[in-house]
């Protein structure tokens, strides 16, 4: 399994979807940044990741619309489904690396902390926190992002439904406060006051197991079929 998510990890920097995706996600930050530390004159790390939880509503589809749509287009994915490797570790095997990328532009924002430390002094606990939470939110919409290339061989397609249905559940509240639990991004509201809300993190958890389940059930399904 290891070797299949260092031979993914390193699909994501052969080809410019790493670059694409850290790229963008760190454009967008800085402009936050900027907003937040020279225009409010404010010091707080941890508040720009309200905005930066945004960004990933449009940025994750970079990395998850193409996982799964693209073996299918290619023709490569009979390889998958009859080699040894079982459906659960590729699909997991997926998952991490994608998840890994976000990591890693996890880790740059740093950079930005570091700047911030050199000007007040940022509270680390909440920045880790916010980041813990930030991660638990990335990994819900690339779990969604794996289903939704799994059910077709187009990845502009898995993209735009991976995309709709972030936004339908970010506003799914404002028609009743009966779905305020289920708005992912909703959910990460909490993490940028240093607070780990136990519910939250477990919605989050359980989402992404769910999605994951059944991608693997969408492609045992289709492995059955062949």
């Amino acid at each position: 399994m290891w070797a299949i998510i260092k031979k993914e990890f390193k699909s994501y920097f052969f080809s410019p979807v790493g670059y694409v995706f850290i790229g963008l996600f760190l454009i967008m930050f800085s402009i936050f940044f900027y907003t937040e530390v020279f225009f409010y004159q404010s010091t707080n790390f941890e508040y720009i990741f309200f905005s930066g939880a945004t960004i990933l509503t449009f940025i994750i589809p970079i990395l998850t619309m193409r996982t799964l749509a693209e073996e299918k287009k290619s023709g490569t994915e009979q390889l998958l489904l009859t080699s040894p490797v079982s459906i659960t570790k590729i699909v997991l095997a997926k998952f991490i690396s994608a998840t890994l990328v976000v990591v890693i532009t996890e880790l740059c924002t740093f950079l930005y902390f570091g700047i911030l430390a050199y000007f007040g002094t940022p509270h680390i606990t909440t920045a880790l926190v916010t980041l813990l939470g930030f991660l638990l939110l990335a990994m819900s919409y690339i779990a969604f992002g794996l289903l939704a290339s799994s059910i077709t061989e187009n990845q502009i397609i898995a993209g735009v439904i991976t995309v709709a249905f972030f936004i339908f559940l970010w506003f799914l509240p404002n028609f009743s406060e009966v779905f305020a639990d289920f708005s992912l991004i909703n959910l990460f509201a909490n993490f940028p006051y240093g607070q780990i809300n136990i519910a939250d993190t477990v919605i989050y958890i359980t989402f992404t197991i769910m999605c994951l389940i059944f991608t693997i059930m969408v492609m045992q399904r289709r492995k059955s079929v062949r």
